[in-house]
């Protein structure tokens, strides 16, 4: 997703208008794509065990802001897939995975009572040249996708499509342009509960997380792979929803605290007008910062991240730092949680069945370890680690009230103690297999003892979590 943007300041008009005079296009870009973008949006409907899908509306935004090389996936990532056909040829010209909030929500105590809701779900391809059949298709309990959902989309149709100029009147900044969209990745940081007057807390708020996400690997060694931008909006109220608390803000995305019964679980499920708000910048992925001050955040693959951006803990305010780049690992990288202490429901992965993210194994092909090329010679699989007393600790940790004012006066011992195991365990540093992760304290391994995705501390991604990364920056980035 590339365009130089020079200017500090733009009316997001201008990259409609702007397109670089050399791109780097496949033959198959050119021959059924016009560097557009396709929005289409749909919604999810169901409850745990049924779905269904209907069209929303299509709209034409502007400058195709992807690789025009790699048009179809070979990430294998995200629990749904789309897939787009030409309809004179049949040929397959575009895939991208994905996942979502519905498949999140189906793990829920309201899904398993069979409630049903309906979810806003928005899908972006370059621009068709010739009527294309757009799919969606979903793993199923071995992994595999299965279509579930296809329409037709004209879109030369003056009724199927809308191509009006939707481009909301905001301002975007440049925090890094290393150059055109096509052969870049692009992050495009937005801020929700930042009054008018909060516009300088947003710049200094952006600035200082982006700096963050490129001071740690890999992204510190890609760092001229990506550009990044971020919009100015302004909403009526500082801060965000808070529902456990009865504390309702009036923000411009409509993110709040508590999703799914999780008090520190940010999400939005205002789609549209998220994406209506994004549609002024080109961008790949979408970062959201929270002008609020409860330790939170979230982050789902292909659809965004959110992270709170006020500690008002003393000697604590590089938690938001941890979270950010965190929560990124999931939205972008695809990887899971590596944790498995933390009260989250336990639905999220199957026995014994190979789970799509790149840093979870069931080890149900242990002879085939999905990163065996990066485990060391010697190296017992599964990997041994002093987990009885890391579990004991967790549960003293987990006695304490996370919203009380002493919590992290509380945390401290016991939070060094794990800390300092997890440096000075036999295989600390290494790759192997050692169990405890995606939520389970058995049956699911991580490549590390610790990692970026496993403790709530400023380590790096481990080799296999960082290999994860490097290979979606190539993608996006050729």
């Amino acid at each position: 997703m590339k365009i130089p943007i020079r200017a500090l300041v733009l009316i997001c008009s201008l990259w409609f208008i702007a397109t670089p005079a050399l791109l780097a296009r496949s033959s198959a870009f050119d021959q059924f794509f016009i560097d557009k973008t396709l929005r289409v949006d749909i919604f999810h409907t169901g409850t745990k065990g049924t779905e269904t899908f209907s069209l929303d509306h299509a709209y034409e935004e502007g400058a195709w802001p992807g690789s025009a090389v790699n048009l179809l996936d070979t990430l294998d990532l995200g629990e749904y897939q789309i897939r787009v056909y030409d309809r004179l040829s049949a040929a397959l010209i575009f895939s991208r995975g994905y996942s979502t909030m519905f498949n999140e929500w189906q793990t829920t105590d309201e899904a398993s009572a069979m409630i049903y809701r309906t979810f806003h779900e928005t899908v972006r391809l370059p621009y068709p040249k010739g009527k294309i059949q757009l799919t969606i298709s979903r793993r199923d309990k071995t992994m595999d996708f299965h279509e579930v959902f296809s329409t037709v989309i004209d879109p030369n149709s003056s009724t199927e499509v809308n191509h009006e100029k939707r481009i909301p009147a905001l301002k975007i900044f440049s925090l890094m342009d290393n150059g055109s969209l096509h052969d870049h990745v692009d992050l495009l940081i937005l801020g929700d509960g930042y009054r008018k007057g909060d516009v300088e807390k947003f710049r200094k708020d952006a600035k200082h997380f982006n700096d963050v996400m490129f001071s740690t690997e890999p992204f510190k060694s890609r760092k001229s792979s990506f550009n990044v931008r971020a919009i100015e909006i302004a909403s009526q109220d500082s801060g965000i929803d808070k529902p456990d608390k009865n504390i309702w803000k009036h923000s411009a995305l409509g993110t709040q605290y508590n999703t799914f019964g999780a008090a520190r679980y940010i999400l939005t499920e205002e789609d549209r007008t998220l994406h209506d708000i994004a549609a002024a910048a080109p961008y790949d992925f979408l970062l959201i910062l929270v002008n609020d001050n409860r330790y939170g955040g979230g982050g789902i693959y292909n659809l965004y991240t959110t992270c709170y951006t006020i500690s008002d803990a003393p000697g604590q305010e590089w938690q938001t730092d941890y979270v950010y780049v965190h929560e990124f690992g999931h939205s972008f990288g695809g990887l899971g949680d590596e944790y498995y202490s933390s009260g989250i429901s336990d639905n999220f992965y199957q026995k014994g069945v190979e789970p799509w993210e790149p840093n979870l194994t069931t080890l149900s092909k242990k002879d085939d370890l999905k990163w065996k090329h990066f485990v060391a010679p010697g190296i017992l699989i599964p990997t041994p680690w002093e987990k009885v007393t890391y579990d004991s600790l967790q549960r003293e940790r987990s006695k304490l009230d996370r919203l009380a004012a002493d919590y992290y006066k509380k945390r401290a011992p016991i939070y060094e103690a794990q800390e300092q195991l997890l440096k000075t365990t036999k295989y600390a540093g290494t790759v192997g297999a050692f169990e405890g992760a995606g939520y389970v304290a058995e049956g699911l391994y991580r490549p590390a003892v610790d990692c970026r995705m496993f403790s709530l501390s400023l380590v790096d991604f481990d080799p296999v979590c960082a290999a994860a990364i490097n290979r979606v920056i190539d993608f996006y980035s050729k």
